[in-house]
Parts: structure tokens; sequence; C-alpha cells
């Protein structure tokens, strides 16, 4: 795969987000049909659907959302994207939608939970069901979080699927493990095929815990140690990762960590600092624990991330030292009280 030394822009940034990799070609092929995400207009949907398009051109990719997005709607279609506009709260909506042999899940609600607590729990546990109930025959790959996981020691590899997921405190981490049970409940009923996606910390030039990080080394925040562990991956291996994720469901469906090794925020605040020549302002210190998660079984399914750690700093000091666009939204992956 060849990588740029740096992005001139969005649309080149995208455009390296949604490229297919010849696995996801293979692996598509053991997954047949039409492809449907649900959710696109969120961070990651559009480059998501996009490399989808790009991977099989000749199968229809359909993204549903509200597309409250100005111009996201005609984005996707200029890119080759069918467009339905549904509100997935409701049944008569989702009964509007066709039925497509593959699903990839990624409504949900994170940011904004505190205070209107029973909009997440809409989202994250009663959307889920209703999806299940209304494509019991489809292939269905849902996006879920490491957050489902007790906080483990930093010393060792990270949560492994086998660990049951026990959230520990905030609605929203707890409301993520009902989205899973709720998939998990109509797999067992229907039979149907899928994965859990434990998703841990995509990496975009316009947010992530390497963008949050070094837009407070630009503007000389203290940057707090506690969380001092995390586990990234670079976003166009994720989306590559989610789609490949069609060929290789489980019936019933199945948990999956999806990220990368582990890095130290330490080491990566003060990594960015050298390539802006800025000290960070470091406070506090690391805690034994952190949401970690041991990503071996993705590593057998589709090999080893292919853009390291490295490349990922050099990208995001570039874009941040030119003012590249930025989407306004903290990961908060600081926050041990799981209040977001």
């Amino acid at each position: 795969m060849t990588l740029p030394e740096r992005f001139a822009d969005v649309h080149e940034l995208e455009e390296v987000m949604s490229r297919p990799s010849p696995g996801l070609l293979a692996d598509l092929e053991r997954a047949p049909g039409d492809i449907m995400v649900l959710g696109v207009g969120g961070k990651m949907g559009p480059t998501l659907a996009r490399m989808a398009k790009r991977a099989v051109p000749q199968r229809r990719v359909i993204g549903v959302a509200r597309f409250s997005q100005p111009g996201l709607r005609g984005e996707l279609e200029a890119q080759g994207v069918e467009c339905l506009e549904a509100d997935l709260l409701s049944r008569e909506a989702l009964a509007s939608l066709p039925d497509v042999p593959n699903i990839v899940y990624m409504a949900g609600r994170k940011f904004g939970s505190t205070g209107s607590e029973w909009l997440t729990w809409a989202m994250n546990a009663h959307v889920p069901a209703l999806v299940a109930e209304r494509f019991p025959r489809s292939r269905i790959v849902a996006f879920s979080t490491a957050c489902v996981y007790p906080f483990v020691g930093t010393a060792g590899n990270g949560a492994t699927e086998d660990m049951p997921p026990t959230a520990p405190s905030g609605e929203y981490a707890n409301s993520c493990v009902a989205r899973e049970r709720m998939f998990q409940h109509f797999s067992h009923q229907f039979q149907t095929p899928g994965r859990l996606l434990r998703l841990s910390y995509a990496i975009d030039m316009r947010y992530g815990v390497l963008h949050d990080v070094a837009q407070k080394v630009l503007r000389r925040e203290p940057i707090d140690l506690a969380m001092g562990h995390a586990n990234i991956i670079w976003q166009g291996e994720a989306n590559d990762w989610a789609l490949r994720s069609l060929g290789a469901c489980d019936t019933p469906t199945s948990p999956l960590n999806i990220s990368g090794p582990k890095i130290s925020i330490r080491d990566a605040a003060q990594a960015l600092g050298q390539r802006l020549g800025i000290a960070p302002v470091l406070t506090g210190q690391e805690a034994p624990t952190a949401w970690l998660v041991d990503c071996t079984r993705a590593f057998e399914l589709f090999g080893p991330p292919q853009v390291g750690l490295d490349r990922m700093l050099d990208w995001t000091a570039d874009w941040v030292r030119r003012g590249g666009e930025t989407l306004g939204k903290p990961t908060h992956y600081e926050a041990r009280d799981g209040k977001y």
C-alpha cells in the first residue's frame, strides 16, 4: 500500500481512507450481494461506504441516515452510493428499506449521552433490536466499542474477546453492552450471521486520540495522563476490516476486537511535541488500568495493521500545524468515569 507523506486536503485524506485493499476484494467474494450501511452519516460511515463501492462497483451500496449534515448526501451519490433517508427509530422507516444480503450497522450515540440518557439507550439498545428483527436473513456486521470491557492492567496485552463484557461505570458503556446483547439475542433466534466489532479509536486527521493530543500540544494545554494508554488504528484500515468482516461472519454473531497495538499517551504527546517544536504540558500519572484490547484474532483474519504509529504521528502533526479541518468532536479518551 503506497501512502502519502502528508495529506494536501480533505479530498486526498478521504480518498486514501476509502482505498480498498486486495484482501477486501477477496473477502467480499465470500459475502455476495448488495451492501447497506445503516448510520452512514457518522464520522466513519461516508468513507466506509465509498470504500465498499470502490471495492465492488458492480454491486449496490446503499447508505441510510437522516442526512442532517448539509451536502453529505450529494457527495455520497456522486461517488455511486445510493442514499435513503430514514429514522432508524421508526419501524415504518425500517420496513421501507430494501432487503439486502449484507448490512454494516454504524448507528449509535455517544457524545451528549450525559443529560439525555434515555435517547442513548434508545439508539444503542432499542434500534439494534429493531434492525436485527427486521433483517433476520442478512449478514450483520455491527460496530460496538472497547468500552464494553472493564478496565484491564496496562502491563498486559488487553482484553480478549473471551472476557465477558462487563462495562465499568457510565450509561453509555452499559448501553453498548445492551446493543451487543440485542444483536446476539436475535442472532440466536434467527440464526443471523454476524460480527460485533469492538472498535478502539479510529484515527482520522480531523478527530481521534492523536488529533486530541496534538491540539492540546499546539494550544499548550495540559494533557492528563491518568488514562495513560490506548489502542488506535488508522481509519482506512478500520473501514477495510469492518467490510472484510462481512466475509468472516459467525452464526450466532460473535465479538471481534478491532484496533492496533496499544500506545502510550505520554510517548505520543512527546513525539507530537517534537514534530511541532512545542514541549507538551503533561499532568498526572498513568493509572495502572485502562480500556485496552487484544486484537490477535483480527490480526489472524486480516493481518497486522499496515499504517504504524510513526506514520500517523507524522500525518497528525503536519495536519494540525497547517490548521487542517477539525470535526470538533473530542474522543474524551481521558474519561475514566464513563461520562460523555
